[in-house]
């Protein structure tokens, strides 16, 4: 579904991903980790085109998009959620989803051009408003609906951006930290919504986390990033016991894991 081969980006003489060659099929769930400033939201910025790479390519579903912006990269099924939410703050909840739910299909039956189709949009408009509708009660926020999306407190933010990613319907689903400046009683809503995700099987989806019980309960695969490099990847049992990866990567001493 997904592969980066030798992705690598250079600011000046830094090599901030060196190299980085990875295959994500359907049906899994990746955790990429490593300490600050290993990488790992600039690999997510190279993959979904915030950043142009230096080397290398971004292949999805067989296409060649490493040159395409990050727009077409989202037409293409590239849904990205960031570590700080992006929002439209003064539209309604509703009107957040039902914006992304119509900006799919526009963008997959003709972009500008069938944007200009006023019929066909109002012959739509019931359709968005619907489905709008049935994807804020998979996640929670119907009776939040009509309320603006800046009044929510920060983990009912966090749901709506899961549902915004949910409305455009991506092959590929990237969550770089989203559980960032979450309270811990709202840290299992927006797990449990990952998890309803993760039993499709036709998508991939790739998480960005620190906290190591998230990432060793959702992952199938975990792939450790440090200094731009891969250095581990594998399933999560023997990346998170390999030692090498416990004290350089992670934090954590052996003794510690085995306790």
């Amino acid at each position: 579904m997904l592969e980066t081969k030798d992705l690598t980006i250079r600011f000046g003489g830094h090599v901030a991903v060196d190299h980085v060659s990875c295959r994500f099929e359907a049906g899994t769930l990746t955790s990429i980790v490593g300490p600050n400033g290993a990488g790992k939201t600039t690999y997510f910025n190279l993959i979904s085109g915030q950043l142009p790479a230096s080397e290398g390519t971004v292949t999805l579903g067989g296409e060649n998009i490493t040159t395409l912006p990050a727009a077409l990269r989202s037409r293409r099924g590239l849904g990205r959620a960031f570590q700080l939410t992006q929002l439209f703050p003064n539209l309604s909840v509703h009107e957040n989803v039902r914006l992304a739910v119509q900006a799919r299909d526009v963008g997959r039956s003709g972009g500008v051009w069938a944007a200009l189709d006023l019929w066909r949009v109002w012959s739509d408009h019931k359709a968005w408003i619907t489905e709008a509708t049935q994807v804020l009660e998979q996640v929670n926020l119907a009776d939040k609906a009509q309320l603006p999306a800046s009044s929510l407190p920060h983990g009912d933010q966090r749901k709506l951006e899961v549902a915004l990613l949910m409305a455009l319907d991506p092959k590929v689903y990237m969550f770089d930290e989203p559980t960032a400046g979450m309270s811990v009683d709202e840290v299992p809503v927006v797990l449990e919504l990952i998890r309803q995700l993760k039993r499709r099987k036709d998508i991939v989806i790739l998480l960005v986390e620190h906290k190591m019980d998230v990432v060793r309960e959702l992952s199938d695969r975990i792939v450790v990033l440090h200094n731009g490099q891969l250095v581990a990847d594998g399933e999560p049992a023997a990346v998170i016991a390999s030692p090498v990866v416990q004290q350089a990567y992670l934090g954590m001493a052996p003794e510690e894991e085995a306790a």
